[in-house]
């Protein structure tokens, strides 16, 4: 391998403080003088090109087990869709859908436009309000609360292990903050066991009493065999009443996705009016456009502002790419990041562009590995601006600029706060 090149010295590394601000001017760079990049300091391969990014995300060549490899932290997630590879991915991902999946989030699509509906209203009367802490995470808590069915007693709790487990997000938290997030991560899952007996007898009960009814309707009808078999309660109720999975895997399953979903949520709220709020025409096409404009509108502030910007790899043998070889057992880092703006792909890239057609960026990931909450991302998020902009049509910025937060992960603002 030739001598690794480095970056020049007027650009900052986009994992140094300074870099973690703003790492688009180093992923610029990267990606047109070296997309398959060997870091000296971090010893990991960086690919900032779409493609390159896409092909790790999706070829078994790279894999997501032995990903976890770049935890500077010595704990370990639990077995996981994140965590594992094809085969066992698949056996946890088809019961995981029961969670997240299309047909549970649109069982429950009533209920979180509702506790939306509820966060705009709790914002009437207010001169003012912070983007994160008022908007966002509530936004967040709603939602998982309703795929988790909490009742309203347990969503204060719920919310301050969602916000403490958020840690366990970012793979170089230093060690006290890794001891803080083990501590958080085993109170969430006990938090959850608690409650799992009864929302999976409450699915069982409600699917028996659906199936009973859909028999008698078919009876009536003289549709003989037409009873339905689709179970009710929660979507957790569900997963938990699934047999498919061992009770540690599916609360394993049901942890992290407060893991990978409360924080990014959250956060995507203030990132994105951060795009918006100076482009009074983009806010108006949200705002006017109906439900589907609201949700490509998300997947392009979700391309310019990805909260996860990076996704570890290890290679399993050599991959050659068009920038260069790959070694077998490699540490890779996908820089979605980078990749979500790269001008082979995304015209304008750098630019707010919320009617972008096709728009194939990589905030979810590609592949297998395809984030399963991403329909779920989609309509919360669209249902909270094109409401937020159309009760609040004066909305702005107030105080000081909202500054970008030196962890890595997720990608987020601080001290964001709005004027009504």
């Amino acid at each position: 391998m030739t001598a690794p090149r480095t970056l020049p010295g007027h650009l900052a590394h986009p994992f140094s403080p300074r870099g973690r601000l703003d790492p688009y001017p180093a992923y610029r760079w990267l990606r047109e003088h070296d997309p398959v990049h060997f870091d000296v300091t971090s010893r990991m391969w960086l690919l900032t090109a779409h493609a390159d990014c896409a092909l790790a995300l999706r070829d078994p060549r790279f894999s997501a087990a032995l990903g976890q490899r770049e935890r500077v932290r010595d704990d370990e997630l639990p077995p996981s869709m994140l965590t594992t590879d094809p085969p066992e991915h698949q056996r946890l991902r088809s019961p995981g859908a029961l969670l997240m999946g299309p047909a549970a989030i649109r069982g429950i699509a009533g209920d979180i436009e509702a506790g939306i509906g509820a966060v705009l209203d709790g914002l009437a009367g207010r001169e003012e309000f912070e983007a994160t802490a008022d908007l966002g995470e509530p936004l967040a808590t709603g939602v998982l609360a309703r795929l988790f069915g909490l009742p309203a007693a347990d969503v204060p709790a719920f919310a301050g292990l969602a916000a403490r487990v958020s840690v366990n997000l970012d793979p170089l938290a230093g060690p006290q903050a890794a001891a803080a997030g083990r501590a958080a991560m085993g109170e969430l899952t006990r938090f959850l066991g608690e409650r799992a007996d009864a929302a999976a007898e409450a699915a069982e009960a409600a699917g028996a009493a659906e199936a009973a009814e859909a028999a008698e309707a078919a009876e009536a009808a003289g549709a003989a065999g037409a009873a339905g078999n689709g179970p009710g309660g929660s979507p957790f109720g569900r997963l938990a009443a699934d047999d498919r999975l061992t009770r540690a895997e599916m609360l394993g399953i049901a942890a992290l996705t407060v893991v990978g979903g409360w924080k990014p949520l959250a956060e995507m709220v203030g990132n994105a009016l951060h795009w918006l709020l100076p482009r009074q025409e983009a806010a108006g096409l949200i705002r006017d456009g109906g439900p589907q404009a609201a949700e490509a509108a998300v997947d392009e502030l979700l391309r310019l502002e990805s909260p996860i910007p990076f996704t570890a790899r290890v290679t399993t043998e050599a991959v050659p790419l068009d920038g260069g070889v790959i070694p077998a057992g490699a540490r890779v880092l996908a820089l979605v990041g980078a990749a979500n703006r790269d001008p082979a792909v995304f015209d304008r890239p750098d630019e707010l562009l919320v009617t972008r057609s096709p728009n194939p960026h990589l905030a979810f990931g590609a592949g297998t590995h395809l984030c399963l909450g991403a329909p779920l991302v989609r309509q919360a998020g669209g249902l909270l601006l094109s409401g937020l902009l159309e009760r609040y049509p004066g909305l702005r910025r107030t105080g000081k600029p909202p500054a970008w937060a030196p962890g890595l992960v997720p990608r987020r603002l601080t001290g964001f706060t709005l004027a009504i």
